[in-house]
């Protein structure tokens, strides 16, 4: 089954280039387009697209308020977003995961590194470009922000002593393989462990379990380098 992408940028000229690459893929197809968060929100209503290939920047509703409206809707669960822009702030990536997002990535990205996130993302993990650094996670993710809908601290108590490692150590951005390595499982033992607590947690992905994870001080911060 073909992974299917919604692309929202005001770039008619960027979304036909993003259009032509996805669709040469056997795999993944692009059924719309919106210029804009509020058409971007509209047709994804409509059309429930697996991943939703959002900009930051564009008139009237912009990409962090069409993200949040997005995860917040419940009819909406199996929709992903992907970040892509051009600014690639730490306070724009934080913004972004707060709001729902599964992914973000720069603009000057390869095509191929393109390609390979949105299937990452389509298959439920969560994908930070190496902008998005765990010194970007430590100093913005700990403070609480008002209207996340994640799971309060207590919550934690419902895991397993195995699952809080693994979210634990997924929360320091290990992959699935350098956990398995880590705590002598195998990568499929471990994929189970982060479901398991995404489930329990009611996270939509691997990125809310990160900000679970240091919300709830399951992962404590550490001063940034100076």
């Amino acid at each position: 089954m073909s992974i299917r992408v919604l692309l929202a940028d005001d770039q008619a000229l960027l979304r036909a280039t993003f259009r032509i690459l996805i669709d040469s893929c056997p795999d993944m197809e692009v059924i719309a387009e919106a210029s804009d968060g509020a058409e971007a929100v509209d047709l994804t209503r409509e059309l429930h697209p697996d991943i939703v290939l959002m900009d930051i920047r564009m008139p009237g509703t912009d990409g962090l308020t069409a993200t949040s409206e997005l995860c917040a809707d419940p009819e909406l669960s199996a929709t992903r977003v992907l970040i892509l822009t051009t600014f690639e702030t730490e306070d724009y990536v934080a913004q972004a995961l707060r709001a729902g997002a599964s992914g973000f990535l720069g603009k000057d990205v390869t095509a191929d590194t393109l390609l390979t996130g949105l299937r990452t993302v389509a298959s439920g993990e969560a994908l930070l470009s190496p902008v998005a650094t765990r010194s970007l996670i430590t100093r913005f993710l700990m403070a609480p922000a008002s209207g996340t809908g994640l799971a309060p601290p207590e919550r934690l108590a419902d895991l397993t002593v195995r699952e809080r490692e693994v979210m634990a150590l997924a929360a320091e951005g290990r992959s699935n393989t350098e956990i398995a390595e880590d705590l002598t499982l195998s990568p499929l033992t471990v994929r189970t462990h982060i479901h398991r607590a995404m489930t329990k947690l009611h996270a939509r992905d691997r990125a809310q379990l990160v900000v679970i994870a240091y919300q709830t001080g399951l992962v404590r911060a550490t001063p940034p380098a100076t």
